[in-house]
């Protein structure tokens, strides 16, 4: 399994301090599951799987996807979470622009976005 934690932190372009904060655990705890000194308990598992979004099976046994397949809405569930927990002022801010501006100027921006899909 140590294999695929890292495997996993390296496909979510994290650290292991980063990694560590997102489950609560300590960085040198994800270190020690990634030398295979110590395999992570059930409850870490399952709060991996479910922070990341990763498939249970292939992270214990290797077989099947590493991710879930997330219909729309738990896809954006999961992507709101990401933002609200990350230090991206930018986004954050954009975001909340956005949702204050009355509909005929969110319009604008959505005819601005279709024309470069368009592209």
């Amino acid at each position: 399994m140590h294999d695929r934690i890292k495997k996993l932190r390296k496909a979510l372009d994290l650290t292991q301090q980063e990694f560590a904060n997102r489950l609560g655990l300590k960085q040198n705890t994800v270190a020690t599951y990634e030398m295979a000194r110590t395999v992570p308990s059930d409850r870490t598992i399952f709060a991996i799987c479910r922070e990341f979004n990763v498939n249970e099976q292939w992270l214990r046994t290797g077989e099947g996807e590493m991710f879930l397949t997330l219909d729309e809405d738990s896809e954006f569930d999961q992507i709101s979470t990401q933002i609200q927990l990350s230090e991206d002022d930018f986004i954050k801010g954009l975001i909340r622009s956005y949702w204050q501006l009355p509909d005929d100027k969110k319009a604008v921006i959505r005819e601005l976005i279709d024309g470069i899909y368009e592209k």
